[in-house]
């Protein structure tokens, strides 16, 4: 996936965001401007070609605030933002590397 087709999308604000991350986003006390930040300033850390709808990627970045956040976006014809957390030490080696499964 190329990042930079997804940041254009945002700044032009042709995206949204699914029912589930709107959850996660209040459960989690994040904004809508943290999570347009996180994709337009982060890095792809992984990608998920084979997703269950349609083509995904996983975008790390910090907000402005400094809170680390991995954001999950597809790209079918729209972005659509899929998911919104902070990396949990369990999971993540550091914010960018995935711990390998036992």
């Amino acid at each position: 996936m190329n990042i930079v087709v997804i940041q254009a999308e945002i700044l032009e604000g042709n995206y949204r965001v699914s029912d589930h991350a709107i959850k996660r986003m209040m459960q989690r006390s994040v904004e809508r401007t943290d999570v347009e930040h996180i994709i337009l300033y982060g890095e792809i850390i992984e990608e998920y070609p084979d997703d269950k709808y349609s083509p995904s990627c996983l975008i790390y970045g910090q907000t402005p605030s400094g809170r680390s956040l991995h954001v999950q976006v597809s790209l079918p014809s729209k972005v659509v933002v899929i998911t919104v957390y902070e990396p949990e030490s369990e999971e993540w080696l550091t914010y960018r590397i995935r711990r390998q499964s036992r």
